[in-house]
Parts: structure tokens; C-alpha cells; sequence
């Protein structure tokens, strides 16, 4: 029986593969492979093909294959501009959904924090990503070749408890809808929290 994921993913896909772009894989930051998109998401080999989305640890169809397929669904040829980073509640219409964005993909890492500033460099190798510049320390990662999320983290002390900022490159409304921003940054979360309790 197809999942609602499979159906979602296989529509998204026929729709790109039915006219694809001559330059896709350049607007996805992906190579071509014969028939598949090769490219790296939510830190894992990713192919895409007119059939599939097959992530290296999930054969199957989830939500992060679904979100993949909405990405390439969204390709363009604009390059991704890092800053001024966003955060989610300035993006326009997102309002309704900041507190879901806040508890899913910031105020989740928050137990983390001291794990994540051991494991820092690890997150950074899975994700392709870099130091950034503020809070206690931060971390620029890239979920999709496209889309960059900078996570400011700031340790526990006498006064406040830990915590996390989540933040969007300046255009990424350029290469996702708002709604998958938002689970994007989640997926990314969950990510992270799983490496750092390995």
C-alpha cells in the first residue's frame, strides 16, 4: 500500500522529471550520475532519480526523502546568499507556526548543548559546515546544498539556562516554501541530536 509520503514524493517527482530544467543538477548543487542527482542531505549521500529519493540511511520513504523531492520540486538557478541570516519569524506568513519552529528545531537541542560544543567538529564534517561568530559558539550547516541553517548556541550558567537559536540564509525562501523551511530545521535538529548521542 503507497504511504501518503510515497504519494507526495512520487507527484513531486513526476512533475520535475516530466520537463526537467537542462541545468538541474546545477540549481539543486547536485551531479549527475546517468539517470540520478547525486547530492548531500541532512548530512547523508542523497540520490534522486524520476522514481525514487534514496538517502544512505533511510531506504525507505520518510519525511526527509519528501522533503528533498520539494527542494529539487523548487530548484532555480539563483546561488544561495549566506547572510543576512533570517529568523523564521521574519519570514513572511510564518507567524502562526513560530512556536511549533521554536520548540522543534531550537528549544529541542537545548538539553544538548554541552554534547553539541564536544561534538562540534563531527556535526561539522557530516553537514559540510563551518564556525560561525556568535553566542557561547555556532555553527553553519548545510541540511541541503542550498540551504544554510546557522545554530547559535549558548551554555547554561548562573543565570540563564542553555540555549538555542536557529536562523535561515538570506534567500532560502528561494529554494523551499515556508513549510518546509520549517521541517527542514527540524530534520536538521533531530540530526544533530542523534550524532551527538551516538
Amino acid at each position: 500500500m503507497t504511504s501518503n509520503y510515497e504519494k507526495i514524493i512520487m507527484g513531486n517527482l513526476s512533475r520535475l522529471f516530466s520537463q526537467p530544467p537542462s541545468r538541474l543538477h546545477r540549481s539543486l548543487g547536485a551531479e549527475r550520475s546517468g539517470e540520478s542527482l547525486l547530492l548531500r542531505a541532512f548530512g547523508q549521500d542523497c540520490s534522486i532519480d524520476h522514481e525514487k529519493v534514496t538517502l544512505s540511511r533511510s531506504e525507505g520513504v520518510d519525511p526527509k526523502s519528501l522533503l528533498v523531492s520539494l527542494y529539487a520540486l523548487h530548484a532555480n538557478p539563483e546561488q544561495l546568499q549566506l547572510e543576512p541570516f533570517k529568523s523564521f519569524k521574519d519570514f513572511p506568513g510564518s507567524m502562526p507556526y513560530q512556536g511549533a519552529f521554536s520548540a522543534n528545531s531550537e528549544r529541542v537541542l537545548a538539553p544538548y548543548v554541552p554534547l553539541i560544543k564536544e561534538r562540534e567538529e563531527d556535526i561539522k564534517a557530516v553537514f559540510d559546515g563551518e564556525d560561525g561568530h556568535d553566542g557561547d559558539f555556532s555553527l553553519i550547516l548545510y541540511p541541503l546544498p542550498k540551504i544554510a541553517l546557522y545554530y547559535i548556541f549558548y551554555l547554561a550558567d548562573e543565570e540563564f539556562p542553555a540555549s538555542v537559536t536557529s536562523l535561515f540564509c538570506a534567500n532560502a525562501l528561494s529554494f523551499m516554501p515556508l513549510d518546509g523551511l520549517a521541517d527542514v530545521a527540524e530534520y536538521t535538529s533531530k540530526e544533530i541530536i542523534r550524532l551527538v548521542k551516538k
